[in-house]
């Protein structure tokens, strides 16, 4: 089961993945609420469990160095993964929110570029993981998906801005995440000399190290978090961790939810343009005419004064 891009095996998980929205759809749309609810939460809490199940897989089993690296929350999937059955039982819209938009945006990426199968040094004797990944992925984009589509969750345009606020918190949740490990030894500690990036540095917390593609996120970091402000260093290049990525991700994450918005929240968007542009014009109007009285007040105090004279 060696999957590449666009082979057999990447369209056939592909297709499943996708399959299995819809046919869980039509399975629960004429279900009550609460079965609904029960129904999705069952596999957001699988897949909590899988999560740690993974110590009984390879490549986690057979090699400890990894097993303790990846048994934590340490990248976007990771911590969704934690996050996600809080998420979804909380009344708290924004989080939801951030659970749909987010959930759709790196599920959807990890399906369709899926690097850890790929990657795979031996896929054969891995093929467990590679099953846990696509159930971890799909769920990840699944689960959202159908919350809005069964209506157990309202999306309004109005919140869209809180979705960059909110993945900046879970980026934080990761950074602790990963600062925990290091300070308690599950992986090895940071480089002495720490303008080193490239040691543990998933999601780009820590700087964007050597990938090309990084440059989308880089070249709208503001050039002050990429500089050593002050002492031994002061003047070298060295993102401020985390803080770097707070303008990429507003620049990024508000249109893009925005156009995924739209398609569910269409009517109100247009309706609140149409209210917001007749108030407008209405306000344009009646601004006009009170001109317009004042300038025909003026000319004709200016006709009696020159009648008087």
């Amino acid at each position: 089961m060696v999957i590449k891009i666009f082979n057999f095996w990447y369209f056939f998980f592909l297709f499943i993945s996708i399959g299995s929205c819809i046919g869980l759809y039509f399975l629960l749309k004429n279900k009550s609420d609460k079965t609904k609810k029960i129904t999705l939460f069952s596999f957001l809490l699988f897949g909590l469990l899988l999560h740690f199940l993974k110590v009984f897989i390879p490549p986690y089993s057979t090699n400890q160095s990894v097993l303790w690296r990846d048994i934590w929350f340490i990248n976007i999937c990771a911590a969704n993964i934690f996050l996600f059955p809080f998420f979804f039982w909380s009344k708290n819209e924004k989080l939801k929110d951030y659970m749909f938009y987010i959930g759709l945006i790196s599920g959807a990426l990890a399906l369709l570029y899926p690097v850890e199968p790929i990657q795979k040094a031996n896929p054969a004797g891995e093929w467990l993981d590679i099953l846990r990944f696509y159930y971890h992925h799909s769920m990840l984009f699944n689960v959202p998906l159908l919350m809005v589509l069964l209506k157990l969750h309202k999306l309004s345009y109005k919140r869209v801005l809180w979705v960059p606020i909110y993945f900046s918190f879970v980026l934080m949740f990761i950074m602790i995440n990963q600062i925990i490990q290091s300070e308690l030894g599950f992986v090895a500690l940071r480089n002495n000399d720490f303008l080193e990036i490239n040691c543990k540095n998933f999601s780009y917390i820590w700087g964007p190290g050597n990938e090309s593609f990084v440059v989308v996120f880089t070249a709208l970091c503001p050039k002050i978090f990429k500089t050593v402000p002050v002492g031994e260093y002061a003047g070298q290049e060295k993102y401020w961790p985390l803080i770097w990525l707070l303008v990429p991700i507003f620049i990024y994450v508000v249109p893009i939810s925005f156009l995924i918005c739209l398609i569910f929240d269409h009517k109100n968007f247009v309706n609140d343009a149409k209210t917001l542009w007749s108030r407008v014009f209405k306000k344009k109007v009646s601004i006009q005419t009170e001109q317009n009285i004042a300038a025909t007040q003026n000319s004709s105090c200016q006709n009696d004064d020159n009648q008087k004279t």
